[in-house]
């Protein structure tokens, strides 16, 4: 980051340190801004290992294909509760607007988008139906920075079957 007593030098806007000047904040903007981004990627894939991991069955070495196939119709149906009380919300009562419409809209998007993935190129997850990616995933304690230990696998609904 340029120090501030260099700027307040600077008279010209087009002269060469300030361009100079100006690049270097961009570059350090986009750098910052690409963090920001894959941060962003790392917490829902993690969030997504995590769900997995917690709803893992005990004892279980690896799960068949009827087992992961119910496994991931849970995963789907995760925000049915939720979406069931909104519009419980949304009934009682005499509001024209919707309550919650915002976090219903979310929900709804990401549900869809989750279904067409499941039923065209698969869901990225942990690969449940190996030995060694399961004893991964109940040795991780949720730490982000284990993740790239994870090999991801795209699950379709036409592999299950």
């Amino acid at each position: 980051m340029p120090k501030l007593s260099t700027i307040e030098k600077l008279k010209h806007p087009n002269s060469r340190k300030t361009i100079s000047l100006a690049k270097k904040m961009l570059k350090n903007e986009k750098k910052n801004n690409n963090k920001i981004g894959t941060h962003i990627k790392q917490n829902l894939i993690g969030e997504k290992i995590l769900w997995f991991k917690e709803r893992f069955p005990e004892g279980c070495v690896t799960l068949n294909k009827e087992q992961t196939m119910n496994l991931i119709e849970t995963y789907l149906a995760r925000f049915d509760e939720e979406l069931a009380q909104i519009n419980l919300k949304n009934s009682i009562g005499k509001r024209k607007s919707r309550q919650h419409a915002s976090r219903q809209d979310v929900i709804n998007i990401t549900k869809k988008r989750e279904c067409e993935e499941f039923a065209s190129c698969g869901l990225e997850m942990p690969d449940l139906m190996d030995a060694q990616q399961v004893e991964v995933l109940r040795n991780w304690n949720g730490e982000l920075r284990f993740l790239q230990h994870f090999k991801l696998k795209r699950i379709a609904r036409k592999h299950l079957i």
